[in-house]
């Protein structure tokens, strides 16, 4: 009796060891990332078959807000994320008391002034609003988008963490209308101007090349400060798995899909040529 016991507790715990092995093979090729819906969710779609080829299974969970895609990786319930920029994930860490740092930029998506009740910059008029969004980030890159091309100044010192409280120069008495990123382009009949991300242009079925009355250029360095990237729990970057998910981003393949899909809504990021920019949130 004794020998068959400790027969089926070998059994058992043989069974036991290969399932945990089982389980543990399957943590370490399948990808969970959280994504927005618009390019970024798209962009890990065609990212699939490139990784089942190199035996990783990607499992994408797509977001409407820019607050959840981190809470999520910093508890660890998922891999990575794809939705934000260095500026955004840094003010998140800042404020969070997070973690999380870049593993590898994928793309930049041009911010641009966009036609609200007004179809050109010409026209700005004494007292017109515009609309841009709330979040820190974003409003300080759609001010300074602003100020180049010539609509306020703001102080000196103020950079990318510009508030409209920095404007020191303010012509045209203009009007701000701050929102939240994703509700700017709902307001298109009710201000003369919108400043827009990119993503959220291509949600709104706005070209940026097109429609944009300005916007962002690929040699800017808002092209650099802003690029979008894969998000992770420190410490996790180095991983296989992570890195074979940011490979595969930055591959010609993936370049290809995104120039031939958004009409300059969304361009690749060049890693090399912006080494310098994606090393802060890293350190």
């Amino acid at each position: 009796m004794n020998k068959k016991i400790t027969a089926g507790l070998a059994a058992i715990s043989l069974f036991a060891s290969v399932f945990s092995m089982t389980a543990m093979a399957d943590d370490d090729t399948t990808i969970t990332v959280a994504a927005s819906p618009t390019p970024h969710a798209e962009i890990l779609e065609q990212a699939k078959p490139l990784l089942e080829k190199q035996g990783c299974t990607l499992d994408i969970k797509v977001f409407e807000d820019y607050v959840q895609p981190n809470k999520v990786v910093d508890s660890g319930e998922m891999d990575a994320n794809y939705f934000q920029h260095i500026p955004y994930l840094e003010n998140f860490n800042e404020e969070n008391g997070t973690d999380l740092v870049n593993a590898g930029g994928i793309h930049y998506e041009p911010m641009g002034i966009f036609p609200g009740t007004k179809s050109s910059l010409d026209d700005v008029e004494e007292g017109d609003t515009i609309a841009l969004p709330n979040d820190p980030t974003n409003e300080a890159r759609a001010l300074l988008l602003l100020q180049d091309n010539g609509l306020l100044t703001l102080k000196s010192d103020a950079g990318i963490n510009a508030t409209v409280n920095d404007i020191e120069e303010n012509p045209h008495d203009l009007k701000f209308q701050e929102l939240e990123a994703a509700q700017v382009a709902r307001v298109k009949d009710e201000v003369a101007y919108m400043v827009i991300n990119g993503n959220y242009a291509i949600q709104a079925g706005f070209s940026v090349a097109k429609d944009a009355l300005t916007y962002e250029t690929s040699d800017s360095k808002a092209a650099q400060t802003y690029v979008n990237v894969i998000a992770v729990k420190s410490g996790n970057e180095n991983s296989d798995k992570i890195k074979a998910l940011v490979g595969v981003l930055q591959s010609d393949e993936i370049k290809q899909f995104i120039n031939d899909t958004y009409d300059g809504a969304v361009v690749p990021f060049d890693p090399e040529s912006a080494e310098a920019a994606t090393e802060g949130a890293t350190e």
